[in-house]
């Protein structure tokens, strides 16, 4: 598919032919939702731990008499019902939980379904590369404004994150990244994908 290539002047003077894999994949929102959620359930470690009963440390002399107390049988001070006892089923620290670990496809798939759900909205942007250092915030505050950008996260090459990205970390709604460090979760985050074109012509090559 041809797309047009933005300069930050808001002209439009040349094209780049994107994989259809990339832009007009089957949108697929039952995965979108898995990808997402694997991601955020897995973002945080799962640590919580509680002592069952045979990992309470205290006496293990019996409490009352087997007999004759005219209450239950109760053996020890450690058993789930008492006040300092074990806990009875519950969590047993991250070794106990079982992970799935998550297909190098359904990431892929999942992205390309996200991307091509933003080209349908007209959210979806491709820049020409960052060539020369921009220094100051309200120049790319104003680049964005243009566009109407001013919630999107950009997804650029290394060059370009180097000249733009201390004029942009500080914009609020506003994140740059490279083709290695943005998940599904973080592009559906944002209204608008903004790429250059040499971070999108990168991640076309994993499409092929």
């Amino acid at each position: 598919m041809k797309f047009p290539i933005l300069n930050i002047d808001g002209s439009k003077n040349q094209s780049i032919d994107i994989s259809d894999k990339l832009v007009k994949q089957k949108i697929n929102y039952k995965l979108i939702k898995f990808v997402i959620d694997w991601q955020l359930n897995h973002s945080k470690p799962r640590t919580a731990k509680t002592k069952q009963r045979n990992q309470i440390q205290g006496s293990t002399k019996k409490i009352v008499a087997q007999k004759g107390s005219g209450g239950a049988r109760h053996a020890s001070k450690k058993a789930p019902i008492f006040v300092g006892g074990g806990v009875a089923h519950g969590p047993k620290g991250e070794r106990a939980y079982k992970k799935r670990k998550l297909n190098k496809s359904e990431k892929k798939l999942s992205i390309a379904s996200i991307i091509t759900e933003k080209n349908k909205s007209n959210n979806l942007l491709v820049f020409n590369d960052f060539n020369e250092k921009i220094q100051k915030t309200k120049d790319v505050n104003k680049i964005l404004l243009k566009f109407d950008a001013k919630n999107s996260i950009l997804i650029v090459d290394k060059k370009s994150k180097e000249n733009i990205e201390k004029a942009t970390r500080n914009i609020p709604n506003v994140k740059i990244t490279d083709i290695g460090h943005f998940s599904a979760f973080d592009l559906v985050k944002y209204k608008k994908i903004i790429f250059t074109e040499s971070s999108v012509k990168e991640l076309e090559k994993r499409y092929q």
